[in-house]
Formats: structure tokens, sequence, C-alpha cells
């Protein structure tokens, strides 16, 4: 399947740059003769699509020649040449052979003819400044293709298309390493906490097994005092044991310092847990503090919109209480000026 994967890219490849090198080809054709008085050229060389076969056999309609800036004064008659001229009363590119030069001072001119024109010469003498370059070889076929792709059909589907499709592929391999990234991560992530934890464990486990030894010394002490007599060659004997059991000695000093670190090691996980611990309540006490100041701030909005609403209602009321007293008194203006007038009557 690796096989596989790594073939594809290589001809994915492959296929890249022959789409970027004709999109290149073609997009110099097509500015090489957009310009009626320039001509573009790479390094001098200018590539030219033939458009008719008034050069025929030397090249056809079709054909993709090269046409090379050169020295005019070097030019003889028979080089074939790439020059400025008007062909049915429009600018155009020709490319014919030198049929005569012509020097007048330091000035000289030249007569063309198409090795397919049955010998009639072209109408327009040309000069110096009317040349382009010299012919220097040709791609049958090639300016074809070139045609095709200035066509609006082979721009989309030699140039624009692949590009399109690689495009879509970069963009889905940028994301599936993106995905093993984040998977590598995230395993990294589980083995180390999984080792904090094996070191944890190990850590508690490690004073219980040594406090399970002080039964076995114990015995061995009972052992030694229940032990029979010996003579007194075998406590001759055994005056250089000493020696013997300094060399016993060193392994079990040798197990104690291990356990020694063992026990340290379990208490630095455990410090790191405990310490990890603390950051997950910190975060996840921060996080309610901040989700009760967001509700306190919700609450707070609500009680100034409710607050508003009342000076509102509030407002509105004792405007219609001023209404309804502004007309009580009008009511019993009236009615006293009525009473007035009827005890003048």
């Amino acid at each position: 399947m690796k096989v596989v994967k790594r073939l594809g890219t290589v001809v994915l490849s492959i296929v890249l740059w022959i789409v970027i090198l004709v999109a290149a080809l073609y997009a110099f054709t097509t500015m090489a003769t957009r310009d009626n008085q320039n001509v573009a050229n790479i390094l001098g060389y200018t590539p030219l699509v033939v458009k008719s076969d008034s050069m025929a056999p030397t090249f056809s309609a079709g054909d993709l020649i090269f046409i090379k800036k050169c020295d005019t004064s070097a030019l003889e008659e028979g080089d074939i040449i790439c020059f400025h001229t008007i062909i049915e009363n429009e600018y155009a590119l020709n490319t014919h052979r030198i049929k005569s030069i012509e020097t007048v001072g330091d000035a000289r001119s030249y007569t063309t003819v198409g090795d397919n024109n049955n010998g009639v010469a072209d109408l327009h003498v040309i000069s110096d400044g009317d040349i382009v370059g010299k012919y220097i070889g040709h791609l049958q076929g090639v300016g074809r293709v070139m045609d095709f792709l200035s066509s609006s059909t082979g721009f989309l589907i030699v140039i624009v298309l692949p590009m399109l499709l690689f495009f879509i592929y970069q963009v889905y391999h940028l994301i599936m390493i993106s995905i093993r990234l984040k998977k590598a991560v995230a395993v990294e992530t589980a083995r180390e906490v999984e080792a904090a934890k094996m070191q944890a464990m190990n850590g508690a486990a490690m004073p219980q097994g040594r406090a399970g030894v002080k039964p076995n010394a114990e015995s061995a002490a009972d052992v030694k005092q229940n032990a029979a007599p010996v003579n007194t060659d075998m406590m001759q004997n055994t005056e250089a044991a000493p020696v013997n059991a300094n060399q016993t000695s060193a392994p079990a000093v040798s197990a104690k310092t291990e356990a020694q670190c063992a026990k340290e090691e379990a208490q630095t996980a455990l410090a790191e847990a405990q310490k990890i611990r603390e950051e997950a309540e910190a975060i996840k006490a921060r996080a309610e503090a901040e989700a009760a100041l967001a509700e306190a701030k919700r609450l707070r909005e609500e009680a100034e919109a409710m607050k508003a609403q009342a000076q509102a209602e509030l407002e509105k009321a004792k405007q219609e209480t001023t209404k309804e007293a502004t007309k009580a008194g009008a009511a019993e203006t009236v009615q006293a000026d009525g009473s007035g007038e009827d005890k003048k009557a």
C-alpha cells in the first residue's frame, strides 16, 4: 500500500511539472506576439507558432519554431529570419528565407521569399530594424498544442483542471497530516499519564514490601537463639566470619539504596500528580467562577431592564394621574361658576 501511495505521488508530481512547463510555454508564446513592436524572449530565444505552409517542407503550419536574436550584419542570403511585416493590411510576424541583400551606405535592405511560394518574393522589403532574429530549429506539431491551449476548452482541461486537482490533493494531504499529528500527540500524552500512574502505584507498594521483611528477620533471630552449641573448632573457623559478613552486607545496602531511590521517585510522582490535581481543581473553580460571574451579569442586566420598565410605567402613571387631576380641577371650576350664577339670579 505504501509503495502504491509513493508511486501515485511521484506520478502526480511529474504530471504537475509537465502542466507547469506547458502553461509557462503557453504564457510565453502568448506574450511573445502580444506587443506589435517588441517580441518577448528568454535569453535571446523566442518560440513562435507557424500559421501557414509558406515555408514547407522546412517547417509547416502547426509547428513550433525557435528564433534567436542575432546580429543583422552577420546575416547572409539563404538564412531564414523572423521579421515584422504587413500581411493583408495587418501587422504580423513572418518567417521567410533571405533571397537577396542590398547595401546602401551603412543601411541594408532584405528581400525575402517563402520556400513554398514558387520563388515569388514578398511584397515588402525589410530593413535591419524589422528583423526579430534568426531561425534555429523547430518542433513538429507542437504548435497545434499551443493553439489548443489558447482556446477556452484547452486552457480549462490542460491547465486549470490539473492545477485544481493538485490543489485539492494538497489540502487533503495537509488535513491528513494534521489528523496524524493530533493522534500522535494524544497517544504520547496517554503513555505519559500511564507511566505516571505506574510510578505512583510502584511507589505506594514499596513501603508495604519493606514492612513485610521484619517478621522474617525476627524469625531468623529466634532460630539463632535456639540453635545448638557448636565445638571450639567451629568457633575458630568462624573467626574469619566478619569478612564474609561484610561481603554479604553489600547487596543489602545496594537493595536499600535502590528502595530509597524508588521511594523518592514515587514521592516525586505523587507530588506531581497532586500538583496536576490542584491545577485541575483551580481551573474548574475558575470556570465555575466565570460561569457564576456571567450568570450574575445576566441577572443584573435583567434587573436593570425591569427597573427601567418600572420607571417607565411609573412615569406613565404619574402623567395619567396629573391629567386626571387637571380634568377634575377643571370640572370643579366649571361647577363653581355655575353655582355662582344661580345665586346671582
